[in-house]
This record gives C-alpha cells, structure tokens and sequence, in this order.
C-alpha cells in the first residue's frame, strides 16, 4: 500500500508538472467528428482529404490550412475534392449567401422603403456596415448591393424587417436550407454574426452559391466589383458615395490579384468562424465552385489564397480526376433524381477511406486517395443573359442529364455596371472596364463609421 500510494503521489506530481501537456496541447486543437453527415457520398461524411487523381492529374497544393473545403463543378454538381466538407463550423457572412438566395425573390428591386429606427437594432457589436441611415429610402436594389458589396448587416437587418422581422427570416432561412439538402446549416441570425448553435459547413456553403447562382439578379449583385450607394442629404439632394466589393478576388487586393475567371461570391470574417469564402468562377466553359473555411494560416488573405490555388488545381484536374461525391440538387429535384444521401462516386464502393496524415496520397486512377490534415481580366464573367423558365429548364435539364447548368457567363468586364446604370449613377470615369478597381474606395466618406480591419466582424 506505501508503495501503491507513492506510485499515486508521484503521478499526481508529474501531471500537476505539467508532465502531459504536449498531449493536452495536441487535444484543444479542433478536430472534426470521426463521422458527418454523408449527404452528397460517404467519402465527404468521413473526415480528412478526400480526392479520386486519375492519370496525369495534378496533386492537390501544398500547404492547404483550411479546417474544411471543397472543390465542386458548378454544373455538374461533381465534388471533385474535399477536406472535412461536413464538418459544423461559424459560417460568418457567407450565410448571407443563403439569406440572399432566400429572399431575393420576394421583394421587386425598385421597390423602394424607407427604414425605421427599429429597423437598425439588435446588430453585433463590430458588424460591418454599408451605412444606412434611419428614416431615409432605399430601393431594394441599394440595399441588395450593401448585402453583396459590403456585408452590410445593417442591409440584412432592413431586408429582414421588410420580411416580417428577423425571427420571420431566420426560419425562412432554416426551411430553404433543408431544402437545399444543407443539413449542416442552422441559422441563428440573418446576418452570419457569431451566434450559440449558429453552424454551417464547406458543402452547405457550396449548394447555397450553387443554388443562389441560378438566379440572375444573385449573379450581377456577386459579380459587382464596386457601385454608388446612396448616403444622407445635403439640402434636397441625396449624396452618393462609392462601395468596393470586400471579396478580394474580385476586386484585388495588395497581395491578391483579380482571379481570372472570378463571377463573385460572398465571404466572411468573425471571431469564431475566422475568415470563410465561397467563390465561383469560369475558364474555357467549365464553372467551379470553391469553399474555404478557416484557414489556420495567420497570412493576409489566407482564405483568398488557398481558394485560388484550389481553383487553378480544379481547373487544371478536373478532365482527369473522378469525383469523391457530389452536390445534391434541391428537394424537388431530389426526389426525382433519386440524389440524396450516399449518392455521388465512391459512396459505396469502399474505394475510400479517410488516413492520416499530411498530405493526401496520389492515387494510381483505381481508387480514391485520402488524408486526414489539414491573369487577366475575367471580373466579367457575370451573367449579361436572361433566360426564360429558368427554373423549369433547370429541373429538366437536371433531371435528364445530371446537371443543373449555369446560363453562359459572359465577360462584359464591368458585371455592376448595368446595376449603376439602371440606379441612374454616373460610371466611374476612372474606370478601364477591365474588372479592375482603379479609384474605388474602402471607406464610407464619413457616412458611417470605419470598423479597423482588425476587428471588422463581416
């Protein structure tokens, strides 16, 4: 017993030492769940990386710190890779994505409204703001471009008011979700704010800019580099000042240029989700889809980085690689397509299994490698054309060929142009109409107050 209860002294004494902390610091890393959901294949419900190389396909990037991403043909609905694509992250803005997709159908664009106080409350301290002003007016138009340009939650806020109040929208938001088949996703507040319970996932986020994405006013408000946005009133006349679109391959940045091909979509920074992004983007016909969320990496613009280098890996891949599962159509679709759960390639087969490790292995064409680890203009590429039926198309075309096609994007180097045209504002003079944001400006000319960098939650 004396040497029994030495033995207990002495381990008590190492642990209280300090004896197992590389062990603990290991364990307060996060980590996904050793099982997610499987909608969309098996393989994505598994955590770790997840990529099907057939002959001369290229290897996945190096260095890849995203806790979770996915790499997904925007038609075909072919996941062509994926890391931890089911795990329950803070979405931050890009669940503006589908509050966009929700309630972009409900309002006429030139409606206009005018904001009541109460309209502007209950925002999170630090949200990032377009700066609009109580008891003015707005077309919905303006407000959808301070959704899309500037993740103005103060937009979101009016847009839900006009929806029937924030509580009205968040279930709205919640419903579309299951919809979409984005069981990951449960919304707490309209705007992607930190909130309790509030979760979203790297596949979810991509159904909700594929799905957004066939809506052409979504496209234009995505691919708008910069607009006019109405500010406060000197005498009778309404003063505007200029937006810049905060996605920065879309608009550039000091260590980002403009992605080649890029048509939008949406990203995000909080506290809790770190920064996310979702984009889309078109190169020789072919349409991906890009999610990164919370790159680990403490480099500027980490997210826009490695969605790029994910891109130009898809691009290059894609003829070569076979998709490790796929993104499910919307309910209606579903069911009859037959899609749904443990659909896509590889969801059966057991070709796939999630390894460990830091880089995910090349596969020799026969099955699926896996791991568990973390020029030009083409700014464009927005949609210019309307087509008729959309929806009725989409389906049938879905329905018989397995996809859910784009209308054609077409490069019309300035996408926000129409939309400033039509709003009756006068088009940057500076502007060469290659995409490119010569003269925009970040901040809101004193018509709101400027959130550091730092602490801007968007």
């Amino acid at each position: 017993m004396t040497i029994r209860g030495a033995a207990l002294a002495a381990a008590a004494t190492l642990l209280s030492l300090g004896g197992v902390a590389p062990a603990a610091a290991q364990d307060d890393k996060p980590r996904p769940p050793d099982q997610m959901s499987n909608v969309g294949g098996t393989l994505l419900g598994q955590p770790g990386t997840h990529v099907d190389l057939g002959t001369g396909a290229p290897e996945l990037p190096k260095k890849l710190t995203g806790r979770s991403w996915v790499v997904a043909d925007a038609e075909s609905g072919a996941v062509l890779a994926a890391h931890n694509a089911h795990w329950k992250l803070p979405p931050a803005s890009t669940l503006k994505m589908l509050f966009a997709e929700t309630l972009l159908p409900l309002f006429n664009k030139e409606e206009k409204h005018k904001v009541a106080p109460e309209e502007l409350e209950g925002m999170g301290e630090g949200s990032s703001l377009v700066g609009i002003k109580e008891d003015l007016t707005y077309t919905v138009r303006e407000l959808w471009l301070g959704v899309f340009l500037r993740s103005g939650n103060d937009a979101v806020h009016v847009l839900s008011a006009m929806n029937g109040g924030v509580d009205a929208t968040v279930q709205a938001m919640n419903d579309r979700a299951r919809e979409l088949g984005a069981e990951d996703t449960h919304v707490v507040s309209p705007d992607g704010y930190d909130a309790k319970g509030q979760t979203s996932s790297a596949y979810d986020l991509t159904l909700f800019a594929r799905a957004g994405m066939q809506n052409p006013d979504f496209r234009a408000y995505a691919a708008t580099p910069r607009a006019k946005f109405p500010g406060g009133k000197k005498g009778k006349k309404r003063e505007y000042f200029e937006i810049q679109n905060t996605n920065r391959l879309l608009t550039g940045d000091v260590d980002v240029d403009v992605y080649k091909g890029i048509a939008g979509i949406k990203n995000g920074n909080t506290t809790n989700a770190g920064a996310t992004f979702t984009g889309v983007a078109e190169r020789d016909g072919r349409v991906l889809l890009v999610t990164v969320m919370h790159p680990d990496e403490d480099e500027s613009n980490a997210v826009y980085k490695e969605a790029g280098k994910l891109l130009d890996w898809g691009f290059k891949a894609a003829p070569a690689v076979q998709p490790v599962g796929e993104l499910v159509p919307p309910e209606g679709m579903r069911q009859e397509d037959g899609a749904g759960q443990d659909s896509g390639k590889n969801a059966d087969d057991g070709k796939g299994t999630a390894g460990s490790g830091e880089q995910p292995s090349a596969s020799d064409g026969t099955g699926a490698a896996t791991a568990h680890e973390e020029e030009g203009g083409g700014v464009g590429t927005a949609l210019a054309i309307t087509i008729g039926s959309v929806a009725l198309l989409a389906i049938v075309a879905y329905v018989i060929h397995r996809r859910w096609p784009l209308p054609d994007l077409v490069g019309r180097g300035r996408p926000g142009g129409a939309i400033e045209q039509e709003a009756g504002h006068e088009v940057d003079p500076d502007d060469k109409g290659d995409g490119d944001a010569e003269g925009a400006v970040d901040a809101l000319s004193g018509d709101a107050a400027e959130v550091p960098a730092e602490k801007k939650l968007e």
